[in-house]
């Protein structure tokens, strides 16, 4: 981990937010400037999760895998980053694998190999809640140190991300949008299911969900929501899987 003295201070994150082009560059920056500065010797995905009236939307992210372990959780309601942002307070999954409470979790992101969750909420205001969201692909990635160092970065981008949100107005995000976001996440977690299920690829997953779709003549988010809510219509692979 770095030093805290690394982190950037808060004139550097007014200069970075005057110098941005607009909100969502200024988050794109801020969350690759806390992975980096953060991870230390674990590799660290952050991601930036901001839910308005319209919903949450992870507004920038370190790697499209931060996005994606942020995405997957939208299409539950629920998960360690909506939770520490609803409810601020920090949020640490020191191995996924063994956390029972959080199993469902686990095998819905199950393809993407993270081991260890550290969501710390970003005190906002405007009608909106924020959420710091750090990921790794170790078990126990994030010790004592680190996840105080967090916890600083985060209450120190309390009053930067207020601003941005004045400074900046509000990018659209379409009901359309917010539909296919949910959508895509929900099939995406449906094909985790069936790939832990039947110890397959993501190819042969998607192939079966898409099968399971044309067979009963629905719509594969359809198939894939009842898949979510009930374990046992998880379509089998016939013969074994492939690995």
């Amino acid at each position: 981990m770095a030093e805290n003295d690394a982190l950037p201070t808060a004139e550097q994150l007014q200069d970075l937010l005057l110098e941005s082009p607009g909100f969502t560059e200024f988050l794109l920056e801020l969350a690759a400037i806390s992975a980096s500065l953060l991870g230390g010797d674990a590799p660290m995905l952050c991601a930036i999760t901001v839910e308005r009236e319209t919903g949450p939307a992870t507004v920038a992210s370190s790697s499209a895998e931060a996005r994606s372990l942020d995405e997957r959780q939208y299409a539950f309601d629920d998960g360690p980053c909506l939770t520490a942002l609803r409810h601020q307070r920090t949020v640490l999954i020191a191995d996924l694998q063994t956390d029972e409470a959080w199993a469902w979790y686990a095998q819905a992101v199950s393809d993407e190999g993270i081991q260890t969750i550290l969501a710390v909420p970003i005190p906002s205001d405007n009608g909106s809640r924020s959420a710091l969201n750090c990921y790794s692909t170790k078990p126990h990635a994030f010790g004592r140190e680190t996840v105080a160092a967090v916890q600083e970065h985060a209450a120190s981008l309390s009053r930067i991300l207020r601003l941005a949100m004045r400074v900046h107005a509000a990018e659209p995000y379409p009901q359309h949008l917010r539909s296919a976001l949910r959508s895509r996440a929900i099939v995406d977690s449906a094909v985790s299911l069936i790939m832990v299920h039947n110890r397959c690829g993501h190819e042969a997953a998607v192939e079966l969900l898409q099968l399971a779709s044309r067979s009963s003549n629905r719509r594969m988010n359809d198939i894939a929501q009842d898949i979510l809510h009930n374990a046992s219509d998880i379509p089998v692979v016939v013969g074994g899987g492939d690995q």
